[in-house]
């Protein structure tokens, strides 16, 4: 009997330890909670690099989880929110970086690499096709050298069949 008592104290004992907390915002109306929503979701933790703010436990997403919730309280647009967020951590909070001479490179990298890879191939293929066109020209010489091989070998077949 003590024995389960004793497990019965430390489990719940342990149990304590293991506690997860949960945040819970309140908001006025439901667009605030939709905006709350989606900034969570569409705002990177510039910590975490690959998780939304709403998705990381880091510190620092919290903290961020946290301004947004007093910012769309305070009666903010989602915009400024946005605005404010890429002037304190930069453009890389944002899932889609806005078109400028420093994002240019993320923006047109792709699409150059795929047009480059296009164009050589299209290069390359006509090249082989030049190559395999002036290898195949078929002249007079040929006929006639082709024309002696035949004529040859059935020479050779005919005096096969006689002996």
């Amino acid at each position: 009997m003590k024995k389960w008592i004793l497990t019965l104290f430390a489990a719940v004992t342990f149990s304590f330890a293991v506690q997860a907390a949960i945040e819970v915002h309140e908001f006025d109306t439901l667009e605030q909670e939709q905006q709350f929503k989606e900034l969570g979701n569409t705002l990177r933790c510039p910590k975490c690099q690959n998780n939304t703010i709403a998705d990381s436990n880091a510190e620092l997403a919290v903290d961020l989880r946290e301004k947004v919730y007093e910012m769309t309280k305070a009666g903010k647009s989602k915009q400024e929110i946005i605005d404010y967020m890429i002037a304190r951590y930069g453009n890389f909070v944002t899932y889609n970086p806005p078109f400028t001479a420093a994002t240019a490179i993320l923006w047109l990298g792709p699409i150059s690499v795929v047009l480059i890879g296009f164009g050589f191939i299209f290069l390359r293929s006509r090249a082989k096709k030049a190559t395999a066109q002036n290898e195949e020209s078929w002249d007079q010489s040929k006929e006639e050298r082709l024309n002696a091989l035949l004529d040859e070998s059935k020479d050779q077949k005919n005096d096969g069949d006689k002996q």
